[in-house]
């Protein structure tokens, strides 16, 4: 057997109470408490927006492989219309291809995005027993389903799969069928026959049929029954805690399951927000969906699922990806700002290294105060030349920018000011007079300005951006998204702008040093938020206005909620995507600092049991 030190290199040492930095894996006995600890990273399971279907729709089939690699296929829009297209997703944006040769919606769909099962469904006016399977370029008609129907579900692979319930003409239906890979056979009848539900399986010799809607679509109840397959009969096992039709569900194994999203009865119902874990004994509810919707389509293991398309308030394109076990940051309380303010900016490398500069309080004149963070300790140091609030800043703690600004009742600045580490000092000043505007750069040396607004332009705000060289800005291409009260990270030829007004939008562009592209929106639309990064493929959405306490992870495709802010607030930021600073902010001009570590870590004590 293998000894701890052979492991670690070294004994388990004693410490008076924990230690300052334990590793990962470390155990050590703490003498005050009198018992042995170890330390391991935190984690959450969350859901994260991915890129948009090229055509919404509900009704759809779909296979998965990861939350990354997946296909669907087919669906309506609503009935009595069906397609036959197919898209197929690689993490990023989704793909046409090669199209079913029968179009259809409610079907069964099964396997993975490049070896999947077609199955059944609505081929208006009727029900179709029609099968075919995909292999990775086109689809191929096989042998049909024994019963003809839609609304039937099941799991498998394009070799072994299972399908089940439904609706048949003659109403809903019991009736299991399996696959082999040639063939569809009868096998033993679902215990209650149901419609509108979801399956999930690896074989078709294990599956769960998982809630339900039925037996009668105009009255049947929802239900949370759900039903595993041993490869020979259905037995009914743990409920859903939230019953509900519609759902969407993917599977490692008949011990590890995911079902998601749904709705209260047919169409239209309350739509589910829900996800639930199966461990093979029963659900857990977890993390909900970012927008509640049924009738989508996905799947994928319990860790890395999908779900594409459906129907919220009408048939929608947006794909949602879900990941198991991400190691999360956290925020924790840091020193107090000794100027407690609002609407301020800030430069930095990490929540040990940053500036707070300029803001205001309300009845009070703009402030130009500017203050150095240690990790510890905010001290006062030399003050901003021009007093103002609203301002963007960018750069480190020793070679920062801050630039445009306003002060009441209608100034509105071009004034940009360079900081060497000791004292600012007036520079060239932005081409547009703006407020509200975001930042992005490394140093005093190399900057961009963009969005922002000025009662000056009709429409109040603007797109404009500016690129800064240690001398001078130059315009460069606009934003697509014309906004203000945004946040931005980043460096001059790498930078990313997200969140902003009017309407409290979402949306997220990247710079590539000579123009903006629009990707995938955050998960939460606000304005006045902060946010933090070294590039655009690596950034931390955090606060807003409401007061808003959501921080976002940025992975250079999708946003992911995290670990929320101990105090909501529109507030200013620094540093990167895990080692973070979020200081001051409103109402009412505060002085709380807090401090984002990631990943985090959880101290857990050793017992016999």
């Amino acid at each position: 057997m293998a000894e701890y030190k052979g492991i670690h290199g070294t004994k388990i040492q004693n410490y008076t109470t924990d230690p300052d930095n334990p590793i990962t894996g470390q155990v050590w006995y703490n003498e005050t408490d009198q018992v042995m600890k170890f330390q391991y990273p935190t984690t959450i399971n969350a859901w994260s927006t991915g890129g948009s279907l090229n055509t919404a729709r509900q009704y759809l089939g779909g296979a998965a492989t990861s939350s990354t690699e997946s296909i669907v296929f087919g669906g309506g829009f609503p009935p009595p219309s069906s397609v036959a297209n197919t898209e197929s997703y690689n993490g990023s944006a989704w793909t046409e291809v090669n199209d079913l040769n029968n179009g259809r919606s409610l079907l069964h769909s099964s396997g993975t995005a490049t070896a999947a099962l077609a199955a059944g469904g609505n081929q208006f006016p009727g029900k179709t027993a029609n099968t075919e399977t995909w292999n990775g370029t086109s689809w191929t008609e096989v042998n049909n389903l024994n019963t003809a129907r839609s609304r039937n579900v099941g799991g498998g692979t394009t070799t072994s799969s299972l399908t089940s319930g439904g609706e048949a003409p003659g109403g809903v239906t019991a009736i299991t069928e399996s696959w082999n890979g040639t063939s569809w056979t009868e096998v033993s009848d679902l215990n209650t026959a149901r419609q509108l539900n979801s399956g999930t399986g690896s074989s078709n010799t294990e599956g769960l049929q998982i809630g339900n809607f039925g037996p009668t679509p105009a009255s049947g109840p929802v239900m949370a029954i759900v039903e595993s397959w041993n490869g020979t009969s259905w037995t009914e096992v743990g409920d859903l805690n939230t019953g509900r039709s519609y759902t969407t569900s993917g599977q490692t194994s008949s011990t590890n399951a995911i079902t998601f999203g749904g709705k209260q009865g047919d169409s239209p119902g309350a739509n589910n927000a829900q996800t639930e874990l199966w461990n093979g004994t029963s659900w857990t509810e977890t993390t909900d969906l970012n927008t509640a919707r049924g009738s989508g389509a996905g799947g994928g293991p319990a860790s890395s699922a999908i779900l594409a398309g459906g129907n919220d308030t009408a048939n929608t394109a947006a794909t949602e990806e879900w990941n198991a076990g991400i190691p999360v940051g956290a925020w924790s309380t840091g020193g107090d700002l000794n100027t407690g303010r609002q609407s301020l900016a800030g430069a930095g490398d990490s929540q040990t290294a940053s500036l707070a500069f300029g803001g205001n309080n309300p009845g009070t004149p703009e402030i130009s105060a500017t203050e150095s963070y240690d990790g510890t300790t905010w001290t006062e140091v030399n003050d901003l030349n021009t007093a103002r609030q609203l301002l963007a800043g960018a750069g480190s703690q020793t070679s920062g920018l801050a630039f445009g600004g306003s002060a009441p009742p209608a100034t509105f600045y071009t004034v940009t000011e360079s900081w060497n580490g000791t004292s600012w000092t007036e520079v060239n000043d932005l081409n547009t007079a703006r407020y509200i505007l975001a930042g992005a750069g490394a140093d005093n040396t190399s900057a961009l300005a963009f969005g922002g607004g000025s009662p000056a332009n009709p429409t109040f705000n603007y797109s404009i951006t500016e690129s800064w060289n240690g001398t001078s800005w130059t315009e460069v291409n606009d934003l697509n998204t014309a906004r203000y009260a945004l946040a931005g990270a980043g460096t001059q030829t790498s930078a990313i702008g997200f969140g902003g007004e009017p309407g409290t939008v979402a949306v997220t562009e990247s710079w590539n040093g000579t123009s903006w592209t629009e990707v995938n929106d955050l998960n939460t639309g606000r304005a006045n938020l902060a946010g933090a990064g070294v590039d655009n493929t690596s950034a931390l959405a955090f606060g807003g206005s409401a007061p808003n306490a959501q921080t976002e992870e940025w992975d250079g495709t999708s946003w992911t909620e995290t670990t929320d802010l101990n105090t909501g607030r529109a507030l200013a930021g620094a540093g990167t995507q895990t080692s973070a600073l979020g200081f001051g902010g409103s109402p009412n001009g505060v002085t709380a600092t807090e401090e984002w570590t990631k990943p985090s870590f959880t101290v857990k004590t050793i017992t016999s049991s």
